[in-house]
């Protein structure tokens, strides 16, 4: 008999009461459940993510748009998410709160979505952002069937917080919607890498270190369930130590054909 959603995301190690940020791809899961002729909806899935982690979890999607680097205005009221249909539900759902960044905004569910209500961080992977605020609250990252490098933007808050050397600071301009309607000029920053360098994102490598050390729960992409979980806290610091040691090249980026 084929499990639950539910079962699925419990076996994964997901808990009542949990702060989790989920990147997701819901292909695999859609499929799984059609080819046992029961209809699975992906706001189902996402109902499913909030009855396992029940009144007093809160959960956070990501809903990044690249439109705003592009010189197209940001509506935080009605910019979509490009992230896939289970986070543009996410955006929209009853009681969501959405952060203010135009590039790296999330919807915030539950129990803990006031601490994520009037953020609007300057630079997207900031203390202040929602990576920042997810760490404090002691969250966890999940990704389902997804590598890290499809998924784990929380390298980067690692990175900007550190000030690493491959990567910089740069501007973007543009018009900004706020939640009362009311548009402005605004700026936001990005902590970029080095293309002229021809710094590369490579973080899969720092992925599998992970799972060696024992920080990831869970399922790998592709086999069981397929949604594994860090702790955000112990992904910073591990992450952190990679940098110290000197050993960010080969594990969170490498270095490739700029062109």
């Amino acid at each position: 008999m084929i499990e639950t959603l539910q079962q699925l995301w419990k076996r994964s190690g997901l808990e009542e009461g949990d702060t989790i940020l989920i990147h997701s791809n819901i292909k695999r899961t859609l499929l799984e459940y059609r080819r046992n002729n029961i209809q699975v909806s992906p706001r189902d899935i996402l109902e499913s993510f909030l009855d396992v982690i029940g009144p007093r979890g809160t959960l956070l999607l990501p809903l990044f748009n690249f439109d705003f680097v592009k010189g197209v205005p940001f509506d935080i009221r009605r910019s979509e998410s490009q992230m896939g249909v289970l986070t543009e539900i996410g955006r929209i759902f009853p009681g969501a709160v959405r952060t203010g960044h135009p590039i790296y905004s999330f919807a915030a569910i539950g129990y803990r979505s006031s601490d994520f209500s009037g953020i609007d961080n300057t630079s997207g992977y900031a203390e202040d952002s929602p990576f920042g605020v997810l760490k404090r609250l002691e969250g966890k990252i999940g990704s389902l069937d997804l590598e890290d490098q499809k998924s784990m933007t929380f390298y980067h808050h690692v990175e900007e917080v550190k000030q690493v050397d491959y990567r910089y600071f740069k501007s973007f301009y543009g018009g900004y919607t706020n939640i009362l309607g009311e548009t402005s000029f605004k700026k936001y920053d990005l902590y970029v890498r080095d293309i002229e360098r021809g710094v590369m994102t490579d973080v899969n490598r720092a992925g599998e270190l992970m799972w060696g050390a024992g920080l990831y729960c869970g399922f790998r992409p592709n086999q069981g369930p397929g949604l594994r979980f860090v702790k955000a806290k112990a992904m910073f610091e591990f992450v952190e130590g990679l940098i110290d040691a000197g050993k960010a090249l080969g594990t969170l980026y490498s270095i490739g054909d700029s062109e």
